[in-house]
């Protein structure tokens, strides 16, 4: 499935807090994450990710830090901030409103609201 450009971008914020929520990574991590719970449908590249890591660090909502994995390799780490994790919170509320008129549309259901 081709996911258009619009989607992807109003989904990233969502998408990496959501993944930092659960544990620091870095960023090849993040994107095979992304493309592991899509089923390969979701095929993000670094040239999408970095901005949005960079703008979420910026916002306060994510910080970075260097760690050095196992084979000596220092990696840039991001970690969600309790501010991440409260905005993490508005994207959820707002995505399930969405998915439910978004379903009641598709199902018909109110359909007074879509005449």
């Amino acid at each position: 499935m081709d996911v258009s450009k619009d989607l992807t971008a109003a989904s990233a914020t969502p998408l990496v807090l959501a993944i930092l929520q659960h544990q620091d990574s870095y960023g090849y991590e993040i994107i095979k994450t992304i493309r592991a719970a899509s089923n390969d449908e979701l095929v993000w590249t670094e040239g999408m990710l970095y901005p949005v890591l960079h703008r979420l660090e910026k916002q306060g909502l994510i910080e970075s830090y260097w760690k050095e994995s196992a084979t000596g390799r220092r990696r840039k780490y991001y970690r969600l901030q309790p501010e991440g994790r409260l905005e993490l919170e508005k994207h959820r509320q707002q995505w399930e409103l969405v998915y439910s008129v978004l379903s009641a549309a598709i199902h018909g259901k109110h359909e007074e609201a879509f005449l």
